[in-house]
């Protein structure tokens, strides 16, 4: 388990998540971190479709091609991506866009996701079982 999935894993269970339980945010904010994860792979290389898709699955996003060309349409209708043949790539507004995204995401991770989960209330401690999770 990478870090970035433990912490992921750890915040859910600070707000009451259990290892089995699935909760799936709401479709406009789905769509938002979607856009935001294509912004930042546009940054490092090419993106296509099918390039996309997968890396989008391995962040527990669950999409299929027809979501994934939406978005990827949508950030080309707002300037922040070029489209060539199947391949998006950014443009220099995706690249301004994408640094204040990195501001914006460091403020509110800064306030709303804990460092760790010591601030949990003994209650909600003892309602769920302990996760046995080896870093």
């Amino acid at each position: 388990m990478n870090q970035i999935s433990l912490r992921m894993y750890l915040v859910s269970l600070s707000l009451g998540q259990t290892e089995g339980e699935k909760e799936y945010m709401h479709a406009e904010v789905q769509n938002l971190f979607i856009r935001i994860h294509m912004l930042h792979q546009a940054n490092q290389h090419k993106l296509t479709i099918a390039d996309m898709q997968p890396v989008l699955e391995n962040w527990g996003y669950r999409v299929g091609d027809r979501e994934v060309k939406q978005q990827l349409e949508h950030l080309t209708d707002e300037n922040m991506l070029t489209v060539s043949g199947e391949e998006y790539r950014i443009t220099g507004t995706g690249i301004s866009e994408l640094r204040e995204i990195r501001k914006r995401l460091a403020m509110l991770c800064g306030e709303v996701v804990p460092a760790d989960t010591s601030h949990v209330s003994e209650r909600t401690r003892s309602s769920k079982p302990k996760p046995s999770v080896v870093v």
